[in-house]
């Protein structure tokens, strides 16, 4: 969202054309299998969003990934502290209409984009649950959400280990995101040489830019031409 997809107000509004979806389809093709989805959502979600096309994703920030071959590996197990954590989110959000949680199984997120004037408390009480966690959770914060993960892993190591492995082995990787989230992408893109793209404003270790998501779609249209 917000790199492929245009933003909406809820995660369960967003919509991609099936243009777009055929030309994902066409760099799959091109790179010879060695192009990958890397979001927060769950991968069932994915795999419906993007339906019929299945790309290797990484879905939770990488806490579940499927590979170029299709195994899938997850990388945690629901921590009671998550459930904690949701509980305590979910309480909040019902006395703040416009507050949303989103329930991923292993991750929990906050989304406060219809409720911009709770951002503030619903950041520090992400923040508390965090501490309270004795070091298992940690908080991603991105754009109008706040969301607690386990610790320890992100989307960086995610692309690391695409990276390792056939058919992305030996590439320049080349990893394009638009939130706070992508910014450990980022770092590890860079370190292995390759290009990183931020889309929109802000500050970003990424070493380009495009505007927004249609740039992203044109550009990517570019490159399958």
């Amino acid at each position: 969202d917000g790199t492929l997809l245009h933003l909406a107000d809820t995660p369960d509004a967003v919509t991609i054309e099936r243009a777009s979806i055929d030309l994902l389809a066409r760099l799959h093709r091109a790179c010879g299998g060695a192009l990958a989805l890397i979001t927060g959502r769950r991968i069932a979600d994915v795999d419906r969003l993007f339906a019929p096309l299945r790309l290797p994703v990484a879905g939770q920030h990488g806490f579940e990934r499927r590979d170029a071959a299709g195994r899938v590996r997850s990388h945690a197990h629901a921590l009671p502290q998550i459930a904690v954590a949701r509980a305590r989110l979910q309480a909040f959000a019902a006395r703040l209409p416009g507050v949303l949680i989103e329930d991923k199984g292993l991750t929990v997120a906050a989304h406060y984009r219809l409720a911009p004037r709770a951002g503030e408390a619903l950041d520090a009480l992400a923040e508390r649950l965090a501490g309270e966690s004795a070091g298992l959770l940690s908080l991603q914060r991105g754009k109008m959400l706040v969301e607690l993960r386990p610790a320890g892993r992100h989307k960086g190591t995610a692309i690391g280990e695409f990276l390792d492995e056939p058919p992305f082995q030996g590439r320049a990787p080349v990893f394009i995101g638009d939130d706070l989230t992508d910014e450990h992408g980022f770092r590890v893109v860079n370190a292995r040489g390759g290009l990183s793209i931020k889309v929109g404003e802000g500050p970003s270790v990424a070493a380009a830019r495009l505007p927004d998501v249609d740039a992203v779609r044109a550009w990517l249209a570019r490159l399958a031409a």
